[in-house]
């Protein structure tokens, strides 16, 4: 076979095989590269020896480490540095430099890099490295790129790959002899210096109207062409100046970063980047050994265990020390704990260069792809340690940050509106609250969030929204009305169940980060549900059927019709199937538990808007399964109980606990002549120091004391040695007429409260 045609089969092979491996790899849930690895290592000389051509696929490869560099260029953004600047260039530095020091103190114990300790720093910098591509598709995946932990991590992650240019320049530095290793990175950074002068002054004078005169022709195979010449000359020039070819990728894309035509730069190299990339993947594959890697499974099985260990040691404490919640550090530390893709660019170069052997190149590489693997299963798996670590009473006050750090001494207390989340929407609708002079508090736990509140002179508290101490701060129990628009799901599930415990009448609208979620939220007591996806629609559907003619009455109705319909016209199908899983997961994060209904159950037969169980004990009912299998996904009110039921609820501890007392009639039910009321203590009331069971008293009253609020914690049916205080609220459930024989005493010592006769329970509130 001619040797031009064998390089051709060769490439196609590479393409091929990367191309399986990928699919299988996200078929798996895996990131796509270990699937290019995977690809690579089977058709290498290691494997089943197809690649004849090793060395011209390599050379090939390079231009995938080029355009891989380029693009991560082209996307750094100042912008995203600023929102956690602290954290991102004094953390992500300091996280680099811990790194590399200790794992040079370690080389130099164990004697790994004998008489030149500076290639400890090449391994240091290989460590330091964490998995952009990776933590960052998991964070989409679960909505959490705004979280704190998001911004968090992404913040490390952008210094980490802007270090990585600075690591590729040094390298060859570190091959000189110890004693000139100092002088050799000195001259490697004069030479950086120099040439991210040049390419400063290039990026404001040279670069600029090359692009504007390559987009004015309007061909977009001419732009192409144009930026990729731009981007391998400025490679090959910093090769010739002694740095790398890479280095010089990632200022070509730092130079196209800030010019108007960034975005359309990235959009035509992306596609060139991703096929060259899995090329150089699969390149780095055919070089992996497995049967070396099987021969060392139980070595690089320990130094995974090793690597997440030691960078969490190092990250988490980190994280914590420039103010960050404990929580908010662990899941850092956790999820930046892999060794990132472009370690695999490191270790190459770092092979070329001979500063490793084969043996610790093939244990460095079969390492960073197990934690890259591993990656994913960690971060979903993080929600449910929490969920279990904070059901330990000792560790519960270090996980669960209950205090807000800061609040406005001014912030109104009564009759306000509550925003949490100041992102976009939350700006906004602050803006339109006050533009109608409404009073409103802004929750958010980002410091950068919350100084551009306090310079805007709004009223704000500094925390986390789904802590009851922090919404209690917030006054939401004499709110008017709150509006939930927090970034991940899972925080505004929490946020939206805790501020209606605290307040079950409150008027509350939540955004919905994704449709499948609308459901669960209507389910857990939203009064309203917004989807902006859908409401874009909604409104660019409302200004096409106003142009053509329709009413703007009938558009309304329309369109209000939808809304109220929860979007189902707009959404698209789901089985049962998919509906029940999705379910699944959702309570999984929400503290569920199956409860059977007993066969004497004095709810069987009830509708659930008659059983009112979210606000008489607290819980929300998710599904229930019928007797014959039955399976009914996010219950309507008029659903009734039936005897056999298998109920799925959420909820606290407590309350759940509480649901079996109120199923077996233990608790006053809801009924025709029973009434439920809201009472708060006041600090003139007679009965400040009383306990409760002067209150609940079945004999002569029928009335029970069915719930107790006291600093923003609820505790179901609770114990009759309670003493009240001031500000306590104390829910009483009982028989109407035996009631209102109660409120006689009342009124005898604290002035006279309201109790109403209804049909199906209610909660109302007065003062004891």
């Amino acid at each position: 076979m001619q040797e031009d045609f064998r390089l051709i089969v060769d490439l196609v092979s590479v393409f091929a095989v990367a191309a399986c491996g990928g699919l299988l790899a996200a078929l798996l849930k895996q990131p796509v590269l270990l699937g290019y690895l995977i690809g690579g290592m089977i058709v290498g000389p290691a494997g089943l020896g197809l690649i004849k051509e090793v060395v011209q696929v390599e050379t090939l490869a390079q231009f995938g480490v080029a355009f891989l560099l380029f693009a991560l260029g082209v996307e750094f953004s100042l912008a995203e540095l600023k929102k956690v600047k602290a954290i991102a260039l004094g953390g992500g530095t300091l996280q680099i430099i811990l790194t590399i020091l200790i794992t040079v103190l370690v080389c130099g114990v164990t004697g790994i890099w004998g008489e030149l300790p500076a290639k400890g720093v090449f391994l240091g910098c290989i460590l330091s490295l964490s998995s952009t591509a990776v933590v960052l598709k998991c964070l989409m995946e679960r909505n959490e790129t705004e979280t704190p932990h998001g911004q968090v991590m992404l913040g490390i992650l952008v210094v980490q790959d802007l270090a990585l240019g600075l690591m590729l320049a040094v390298l060859p530095a570190l091959n000189e002899p110890g004693e000139a290793v100092t002088v050799a990175i000195l001259t490697a950074l004069v030479r950086i210096a120099l040439f991210a002068a040049g390419a400063v002054a290039a990026g404001i004078w040279l670069i600029p109207p090359l692009l504007r005169l390559l987009a004015r022709t309007e061909s977009r195979e001419l732009f192409l062409l144009g930026v990729v010449t731009l981007c391998l000359c400025i490679a090959l020039l910093t090769e010739h100046l002694g740095l790398s070819i890479e280095m010089g990728a990632f200022v070509a894309g730092l130079m196209i970063s800030e010019v108007e035509y960034a975005d359309e730069t990235l959009t035509i190299v992306e596609p060139l980047r991703d096929i060259f990339a899995s090329l150089f993947f699969a390149a780095i594959g055919m070089l992996i050994d497995p049967v070396f890697l099987w021969q060392n499974l139980e070595v690089i099985l320990g130094l995974v265990v090793l690597v997440f260990l030691g960078k969490f040691l190092i990250i988490t404490p980190l994280v914590k020390l420039f103010r960050y919640p404990l929580k908010t550090a662990l899941i850092a530390g956790l999820g930046l704990a892999q060794i990132g893709e472009f370690s695999f660019v490191l270790a190459s170069e770092g092979q070329a260069l001979g500063l490793v052997s084969r043996r610790i190149y093939l244990l460095t590489v079969g390492t960073t792809a197990v934690t890259l693997m591993l990656t994913p299963f960690v971060l979903r798996l993080v929600p449910f340690l929490f969920e279990f670590a904070e059901t330990m009473p000792w560790l519960k006050p270090y996980l669960v940050e209950d205090q807000a750090r800061d609040f406005a001494e001014d912030r109104p207390l009564k009759d306000h509106f509550v925003v949490c989340g100041y992102g976009r929407i939350g700006r906004n609708l602050v803006r339109l609250l006050q533009l109608h002079d409404l009073p409103v508090v802004v929750i958010d736990q980002s410091e950068s969030r919350i100084q551009q509140v306090r310079d805007a002179g709004i009223p704000y508290v500094y925390g986390n929204a789904v802590s009851f101490h922090v919404l209690e701060t917030a006054g939401v129990h004499h709110a008017k009305g709150m509006a939930i628009a927090l970034p991940d799901p899972a925080s505004i599930r929490l946020c939206l169940k805790r501020a209606l415990e605290i307040s079950p009448e409150l008027d509350l609208v939540v955004r919905a980060t994704q449709d499948k979620n609308i459901e669960v939220l209507y389910q857990l007591g939203a009064k309203e549900v917004v989807q902006p996806e859908f409401e874009a629609s909604l409104e660019m559907a409302t200004h096409l059927l106003t142009d053509v003619g329709l009413s703007p009455e009938v558009i309304q109705l329309e369109m209000q019709k939808i809304r109220n319909d929860h979007y189902l016209d707009l959404r698209s199908e789901r089985s049962a199937a998919e509906v029940s899983q999705h379910l699944q997961e959702v309570t999984r994060e929400l503290n569920r538990r199956w409860y059977d209904l007993p066969t004497d159950s004095p709810l069987i037969g009830m509708t659930l808007e008659e059983a009112d169980m979210r606000y008489l004990i607290g819980v929300s009912l998710m599904a229930i399964r019928r007797a014959d299998g039955t399976e009914i996904d996010y219950p309507q009110s008029q659903v009734k109980l039936e005897n056999g039921d298998r109920l799925l609820v959420v909820g606290a501890n407590e309350e759940l606990a509480a649901l079996g007392e109120f199923a077996q009639g233990k608790a006053a039910m809801p009924g025709k002549t029973n009434a439920c009321q809201w009472v708060t203590v006041q600090a003139n009331c007679p009965m400040l120091g009383k306990k409760l069971e002067h209150i609940s008293s079945d004999q002569h009253y029928g009335v029970k004391v069915q719930a107790i609020r006291r600093d923003g914690k609820f505790s179901r049916f609770p114990d009759g040695n309670i003493e009240l205080k001031p500000g306590d609220q104390v829910l009483l459930c009982g028989n109407f007429a035996q009631i209102s024989q109660l409120q006689q005493f009342f009124t005898a010592t604290c002035g006279i409260p309201l109790a109403i006769p209804i049909t199906q329970p209610q909660v109302v509130s007065d003062t004891l």
